[in-house]
């Protein structure tokens, strides 16, 4: 029971991380109806720690609309439990923790679905590259 509650709490993480790579490669590559290797690429370039990095910056999340601050705090949070369901083995799971981490997931991502795409493309820029000083 509990490997299938902590593989909802993953699942759960990674619907969110898949849905913000499918968001980037679509807004920089465009939907592409034949998945080129460009847009392959786009979408593989998210990366795990340096989205999580670039979501808890507080002074350029600031700048974006709340429904954005508020999946990027999502994000975060739910990267934090999938590490813990994933390889800490002395927590233990209910299926209120799983529908919890799985409620949270559908919320964030129909929450960055709301937001015009100047917003979202200004964001997933943000979290995919690294940002250089002048």
């Amino acid at each position: 029971m509990q490997a299938n509650l902590r593989r909802a709490i993953s699942t759960a993480y990674y619907a969110v991380f898949h849905s913000l790579a499918r968001m980037a490669a679509d807004l920089i590559v465009g939907k592409e109806r034949d998945r080129s290797e460009a847009w392959h690429q786009a979408y593989r370039a998210l990366e795990h720690g340096n989205t999580k990095t670039a979501c808890l910056n507080q002074g350029a999340m600031s700048k974006f609309p709340s429904e954005i601050r508020e999946f990027a705090d999502t994000f975060a949070v739910l990267q934090a439990v999938r590490q813990r369901a994933d390889y800490s083995l002395e927590d233990r799971y209910s299926k209120v923790d799983a529908n919890a981490a799985i409620d949270a997931a559908h919320d964030a991502i129909r929450l960055l679905k709301k937001v015009g795409a100047k917003d979202r493309r200004r964001f997933v820029t943000h979290v995919l590259f690294k940002r250089r000083s002048s």
